[in-house]
């Protein structure tokens, strides 16, 4: 970063109101140099310790004509949010640091060099430019004529945080805000994380339920979300149907967080016959979710514990002519699939390949659960849920495997170009061992994160967090 500018005085050129889709900010244009810089406050930061504060780096592309090279407009967004949760904050808009100040036209030009394979750290030494011109003078200087000399600052950048610092502004503690990767724009998010000392999207989280924010958003959004696990050559079970076990225990953990967040948990008839499932909350705290199986032939055996314990309320979802056997538990109830939904073909599990519409499926589902519903296996079912289009999000982790042949995990008919295959925004968590990426696949998703982003405390920071597991040993799920 160039060295701070001293020789300029700040000068207050105007206050006044400016009503936004997150509130009512009372807005001060500074004027440093020659530059015009804006301050946008909600409450009375003056009056508080250490208020919230975003340092944001004007961004024409990202801020007004919604690029998603960069995640600059979704962090503005964020912290905006973030800040009219709290009531109380300021977001300094610094003008003529586009491009980390290099300026627009060079920006564009390292753009080029990136299409050609660069990443954005060489293409600006390929242009004789450095890797961060922005100078944060200006942004200290505001920040004492508004008597804020601590701050919380909203960044996932530590030089951010030490460029205020010897600028004599304290940083009592730094929030990352939880903004998705796009696929846009991941390669450039991880090299700034790599190369210029970014936080982790992620980093190795922890499963416990007061910090890890989507099992909040799902206990408090009705959602439809997919997990699964599988070897980095995308199996999810060895050819035998061996699946003990793919992942790793905190994987496992996170599995029993995400039932115990959801009203009822989904497999098909395959997984049943080929695991023998508990499909109960173990390794967290919480209530056991409805258990749903879908099972059109009713091939399900009486002897599986889903039939046989009374640990949860149990839905069998069986076609219109399936002949239900007896003696199952009194807490299963048989629930006929619409006339029509009956198998067409075999060796399904309890959708791809059948005549069963996923859509139709959670229809059903609907009548008996309100909330949130996990589709946790197996694959073919996951598989199925996914290229119909009716995944509110999916949890897929990789574990450190290879298995060579085996029981498949995500498969659909893909597109033959890859510049037609699904893309969608993205967390990445490290489970020990595994890494599991969660697609946000729809707008209410995407939606229902930013409430909860804004509904809680900027205090509580979510991107620094370590693995922890509940203790459990393996078991069978």
């Amino acid at each position: 970063m160039h060295q701070p500018e001293q020789d300029h005085a700040l000068v207050l050129e105007s206050r006044t109101v400016l009503p936004t889709d997150h509130g009512v900010f009372t807005t001060c244009a500074y004027t440093f140099g020659d530059v015009t810089h804006v301050a946008m406050l909600m409450g009375d930061p003056a009056q508080v310790e250490a208020p919230i504060v975003r340092m944001h780096s004007e961004c024409l592309t990202g801020d007004t004509l919604g690029s998603h090279r960069c995640d600059c407009g979704d962090q503005l967004e964020a912290a905006l949010q973030a800040i009219a949760a709290e009531g109380t904050g300021i977001l300094l808009y610094l003008r003529g640091h586009e491009g980390r100040g290099i300026g627009l036209a060079a920006k564009l030009r390292a753009y080029a060099l990136q299409d050609d394979g660069m990443d954005t750290v060489d293409a600006n030494r390929a242009l004789g430019l450095p890797d961060d011109a922005r100078d944060y003078t200006a942004a200290a200087e505001m920040l004492r004529h508004l008597g804020v000399p601590t701050v919380r600052l909203l960044s996932s950048n530590p030089a951010k945080a030490e460029a205020l610092t010897s600028l004599g502004i304290t940083v009592a503690d730094r929030v990352v805000l939880p903004v998705l990767d796009r696929p846009e724009n991941s390669h450039y998010l991880q090299t700034k994380r790599r190369r210029m000392r970014h936080d982790p999207l992620a980093g190795r989280v922890s499963v416990q339920e007061d910090t890890f924010p989507v099992y909040r958003t799902l206990a408090e959004y009705p959602e439809v979300v997919a997990q699964l696990a599988q070897s980095a050559d995308g199996f999810i079970a060895a050819r035998g149907g061996d699946a003990e076990f793919v992942s790793g225990e905190a994987d496992r953990t996170h599995l029993h967080h995400l039932r115990a967040a959801v009203d009822a948990v989904l497999v098909g008839a395959t997984t049943v016959t080929r695991d023998d499932p508990q499909l109960t909350v173990r390794a967290a705290q919480g209530d056991n979710p409805v258990r749903v199986l879908l099972d059109p032939r009713a091939r399900i055996p009486v002897s599986s514990r889903v039939l046989q314990s009374p640990d949860a309320r149990t839905l069998w979802l069986v076609g219109q002519c399936a002949e239900v056997p007896t003696g199952i538990g009194e807490h299963v109830e048989v629930v006929r699939l619409p006339a029509g939904s009956a198998p067409t073909t075999s060796g399904s599990d309890g959708a791809r390949g059948t005549s069963v519409d996923p859509a139709t499926v959670l229809s059903v589902v609907r009548e008996h659960v309100n909330g949130s519903i996990l589709v946790e296996g197996g694959g073919t079912t996951v598989s199925a849920f996914l290229a119909a289009g009716v995944l509110d999000r999916l949890f897929l982790t990789v574990a450190p495997v290879l298995i060579g042949d085996g029981v498949p995990g995500v498969r659909f008919e893909g597109s033959n170009v890859m510049g037609e295959a699904l893309r969608a925004p993205f967390r990445r968590y490290t489970f020990e061992d595994d890494v599991c990426t969660e697609f946000v696949l729809s707008q209410a998703a995407g939606a229902h994160d930013a409430a909860q982003v804004a509904g809680q405390s900027a205090a509580q920071p979510v991107g620094h967090l370590t693995v922890q597991n509940a203790g459990q040993g393996p078991e069978t799920r």
